[in-house]
């Protein structure tokens, strides 16, 4: 279950903290790591040059992103699958963290969704929730 929930919890934190960079760098920011998350695997070459041909296309997808979420969105699923093979042929994102790639595969989803909106603040639903609205006189 932690193993789960976890992951989904880490996805939420990301998109709150990233709820506090204002635009457009908050989207320049999220293009930048989704480019960053297309090199994860590099080092551990578990998939050959399928690792170089992944790297090659989610920089571009990030690239795309720099203008759109929805790149950026595409990126965190293309990413969620690539998580998927690692965790399935042993090979995790993390080598001292048997799981981690099973992790990863549902905290970027969770990103995936956020961008899919448009990468909104979502610190503005804290404000109006706890927002009083104002007596007017009748």
């Amino acid at each position: 279950m932690i193993a789960v929930l976890a992951p989904i919890l880490i996805g939420l934190l990301y998109v709150l903290l990233n709820s506090l960079i204002a635009e457009p760098h908050r989207r320049k920011f999220n293009a930048v790591m989704v480019a960053g998350a297309g090199a994860a695997y590099l080092s551990g070459g578990a998939l050959g040059p399928w690792e170089l041909a992944f790297c090659a296309v989610l920089t571009y997808v990030a690239f795309r992103g720099l203008d759109s979420w929805t790149f950026i969105g595409i990126g965190w699923l293309l990413h969620t699958g690539w998580d998927v093979v690692h965790h399935l042929k042993g090979q995790p994102i993390l080598p001292f963290a048997h799981d981690s790639s099973f992790g990863c595969a549902f905290c970027d989803p969770v990103i995936a969704i956020w961008c899919f909106t448009g990468g909104r603040p979502v610190t503005a639903w804290f404000r109006r929730v706890g927002a009083v609205e104002p007596r007017v006189p009748r």
